[in-house]
């Protein structure tokens, strides 16, 4: 029996972090680049038998449909991390087009990544020696990249069948249905490639990220900074906690100062009525 090995794999869309951090991507770098260093120590370190690989490997770049390609600012974060990171484009909201519009857009965003040279996940080429169905599936794959996907966390009833979908007033538009979105051919790529997608981030993004580091006279830095083995969250947390305690502690000795200046029948409440 072949021995099976468990694979676990980091994914990041970054369209979510422009909303929270105002349109800047430097901290989806920074996020990057700190799970390398947490890696490269690692591997430094004496125990390298039991290192936990926390490295994205994947990252999904939804663009938006209205756009009519790629924004400015799709371009800039794009070539900013192709070559720290597997970039798989993903078209978003699949239903909001026509079928012409969503092979017409595809193929527009295709020739802006070539124009303006950005690395984006080349999908592995089939050996001969495969299976003529592995090989059509490895072609409709290529074939549907930037894969046009339709999201819903509904589930409807369509002919006596439950499916995951949105309904309209002209139908309903099924996630899962290959006819109606590239969903389950992104999950395929997904699931087929994603021994793969680690060996690219080993040999090619970390190498270079190590290779890089080295070059500069960059120390390997054992733990994180301030002697504490905290991540930039858990280290403002602490420092907000600590302010929160002094902001506390001098409300206390204000406190204290303000019952020592009373008048002493005051602070033990005999406070009498004076006479009419």
């Amino acid at each position: 029996m072949s021995q099976c090995k468990r694979l676990g794999l980091q994914c990041y869309s970054p369209k979510c972090f422009f909303s929270l951090f105002v349109f800047s991507f430097k901290p989806i770098i920074q996020y990057i680049d700190d799970q390398f260093e947490r890696y490269l120590n690692d591997e430094s370190g004496l125990n390298r038998r039991h290192i936990i690989d926390n490295r994205v490997h994947c990252c999904f770049y939804f663009v938006n449909p209205s756009s009519h390609g790629l924004k400015p600012l799709d371009i800039a974060f794009m070539k900013a991390v192709h070559h720290k990171v597997n970039i798989v484009p993903v078209l978003a909201k699949a239903d909001t087009l026509t079928q012409l519009e969503v092979t017409t857009l595809k193929r527009k965003i295709l020739d802006q990544i070539d124009e303006f040279g950005i690395r984006i996940y080349p999908l592995p080429d089939c050996d001969s020696d495969e299976d003529e169905d592995y090989k059509e599936q490895c072609r409709q794959l290529k074939n549907a990249v930037p894969f046009a996907v339709v999201g819903a966390n509904t589930i409807i009833e369509v002919k006596g069948r439950k499916v995951r979908g949105r309904m309209y007033p002209w139908g309903v538009v099924e996630v899962e249905n290959p006819e109606h979105c590239d969903f389950i051919k992104l999950r395929t790529m997904l699931i087929t490639h994603m021994q793969d997608l680690q060996e690219v981030t080993q040999e090619s993004h970390y190498e270079n990220y190590r290779a890089e580091k080295l070059a500069n006279g960059g120390s390997i830095k054992h733990g994180m900074e301030n002697g504490g083995d905290y991540s930039d969250k858990e280290r403002e947390l602490k420092q907000k906690e600590a302010e929160l305690r002094r902001m506390q502690e001098r409300l206390a000795r204000m406190q204290a100062e303000i019952e020592s200046k009373k008048p002493q029948h005051i602070q033990n409440g005999d406070l009498k009525s004076q006479d009419l």
